[in-house]
């Protein structure tokens, strides 16, 4: 799933941001810095994890991340949202920050996995260059790449599915050989900003471009099978995030059924999180939208979800799962817990740290 920040204006006139939100300078001494000597929790180790993509630049959101003694933090790098003042946020002192508290066991720091979408462009980007209007069953505007394909499935604003296997979208998240300087972006690529500002590693969203109907169709014209490009290019995503840090992870956000045909997967990536095996939600950016946890997974889904989760596991991938839940959260766990699966529930919006948190956090 992809989530789009809130739009702020854009106010170029104002200073670079050298604070991780609003009052996080003046927390840090709240926190009790973990030993340098200690090193991140293996992921292999995690226990509790959890996910956020919205308001990172809220007060006290930072805070709020660092006090927690989860083993693993998904984030929104924040800065790569060239829509609004988030594009002055400092990802790096965020990471650093994150980095040098505890994960739950106290003896370890916390992992850091940023956010990354590679199968959708994303119209607030940085590398968003193009128009931004485009009415579904209007002709794509002809100053867009030739790439984005269509509209998100799923109703999120501004996310395009797109083919991933062009060598210009390659070059945008991994490469960057050929996106050229702008003012305040001292990254290349997607990837170059993560490595540059110190994540740990990557989590994939929209893996299961290879199943969309548009993307289909393209890789067809293109003599291109979609399920064999998706894995090439997690392939490359790895090696490229190995050259620079030997220990990066990479996992992938759903899209299980990549593995069918193609168990070489498992050996380029980490772990895999499925989001809504059981309890799903509308999308929404609305944290309290009623809308946005709660819904019953058809069990037949269910049903096919779990079973390529236990081939992954089988093949030593670490199993992450984020259920959609508040007054059924108790019910997530529990299922989650059941089959050996580590389990985040939370709301669609992931718009703040949950308020159903793991038994025991």
């Amino acid at each position: 799933m992809c989530n789009r920040p809130t739009l702020l204006l854009i106010v170029l006139s104002i200073p670079l941001l050298l604070s991780v939100g609003a009052g996080s300078n003046q927390a840090n001494d709240k926190i009790d810095p973990v030993s340098s000597t200690d090193g991140p929790r293996q992921l292999s180790d995690v226990i509790y994890w959890a996910y956020q993509l919205q308001n990172i630049t809220d007060d006290n959101a930072v805070d709020a991340l660092a006090s927690s003694r989860y083993d693993m933090l998904v984030l929104e790098p924040t800065c790569t949202d060239w829509s609004s003042d988030d594009r002055y946020f400092d990802t790096g002192a965020m990471v650093d920050r994150l980095k040098s508290t505890p994960a739950h066991d106290g003896d370890h720091r916390k992992l850091v996995i940023a956010y990354l979408d590679i199968g959708e462009a994303e119209d607030w980007r940085w590398y968003w260059t193009w128009s931004t209007d485009w009415d579904e069953g209007d002709p794509v505007p002809s100053d867009w790449p030739d790439f984005i394909l269509t509209h998100d499935p799923d109703g999120w604003e501004g996310n395009y599915p797109v083919a991933y296997w062009d060598p210009d979208w390659q070059d945008i998240i991994i490469y960057g050989r050929n996106q050229g300087t702008m003012s305040g972006r001292e990254y290349t690529s997607a990837l170059d900003e993560v490595i540059q500002h110190g994540f740990d590693g990557v989590y994939l969203d929209w893996v299961e471009g290879f199943e969309n109907k548009a993307v289909i169709s393209r890789a067809r014209a293109d003599g291109i099978d979609p399920k064999d490009a998706m894995v090439e290019f997690i392939r490359q995503i790895r090696d490229y995030g190995r050259q620079y840090n030997p220990d990066f992870i990479v996992i992938q956000q759903n899209a299980g059924a990549l593995i069918d045909g193609h168990p070489e997967l498992t050996d380029y990536v980490d772990g895999i999180a499925q989001e809504g095996i059981w309890l799903d939600g509308d999308a929404t950016d609305d944290w309290n939208d009623p809308d946005g946890y709660d819904w019953i997974t058809d069990p037949e889904l269910t049903g096919e979800y779990v079973a390529w989760l236990w081939m992954y596991m089988d093949a030593g991938v670490t199993v992450f799962i984020c259920e959609y839940a508040l007054h059924r959260a108790d019910s997530a766990y529990d299922f989650a817990y059941e089959r050996g699966f580590i389990p985040y529930v939370t709301r669609r919006s992931l718009g703040r740290l949950t308020t159903t948190p793991p038994p025991g956090m």
